[in-house]
């Protein structure tokens, strides 16, 4: 762990030193230049979608629920 620190450490060293003689800078570029022109959008043929509703019958099971006798749960 000792070792690892060394070596951050002696980079860092190593960096501040390069800065300073000017070999390495750090933000020292610029961003390009754009232009944006006007313009329009394209065409798009887009279809047309027709929604509604349809009443149906829908068959539903039937569920019937009965209580157990207590008598048939004792055994």
């Amino acid at each position: 762990m000792r070792a690892l620190l060394v070596l951050i450490g002696l980079a860092a060293i190593v960096l501040i030193v390069l800065m300073s003689l000017g070999m390495v800078s750090i933000g020292g570029g610029s961003l390009p230049r754009v232009s944006v022109q006007s313009g329009t959008a394209p065409k798009v043929d887009v279809g047309t979608i027709d929604v509604g509703t349809v009443n149906k019958t829908v068959a539903v099971p039937k569920i019937e629920v009965t209580k157990a006798d207590n008598a048939a749960t004792a055994q």
